[in-house]
């Protein structure tokens, strides 16, 4: 029993900090929305997003299963240079399942507004400084006769 609570442990703590692997997707939708791009542009485009734990291996596969999926297409460009490089576009469906996903993270993000607050609340009380805090213990310290306040 024992064992297995430390092994729950351990994976909680292995995902911290780590990107969920579906939320890959509907950020590579989201960039897709608004122009065709090869995938060597997408990757880019979701380190500068901040996901970086994606190998590129993990990268294309992900992208052939969305194509199968029929979220996104790809056609072949053979009109630069160089050997010919996958294209890929959002499918209306793409775009209906980015459209879900947005709302479902909208709701997330109320929800971790609304844990913010409350943990912010109990760390700092509302109104209250540090400034404040330090006049107010200096004002209950009893003064000696010719001493002087800082």
């Amino acid at each position: 029993m024992a064992s297995k609570r430390n092994s729950q442990n351990k994976n909680a703590t292995d995902n911290i900090g780590s990107t969920p692997k579906n939320f890959v997707v509907p950020v590579l939708l989201l960039h897709l929305r608004d122009w065709n791009a090869h995938g060597y542009e997408l990757m880019q485009k979701l380190v500068q997003f901040g996901i970086t734990s994606v190998d590129q291996g993990n990268f294309y596969r992900i992208l052939r299963q969305l194509e199968k999926d029929n979220l996104v297409t790809s056609t072949w460009d053979t009109t630069s240079s160089g050997p010919a490089k996958r294209i890929y576009s959002i499918t209306s469906a793409g775009e209906e399942y980015l459209d879900v996903w947005a709302n479902s993270l909208n709701h997330y993000q109320k929800m971790l507004d609304q844990f913010f607050s409350i943990y912010s609340n109990f760390f700092v009380p509302p109104g209250i400084t540090p400034k404040k805090e330090e006049k107010k213990s200096e004002e209950k310290l009893p003064q000696r006769k010719g001493s002087k306040k800082l």
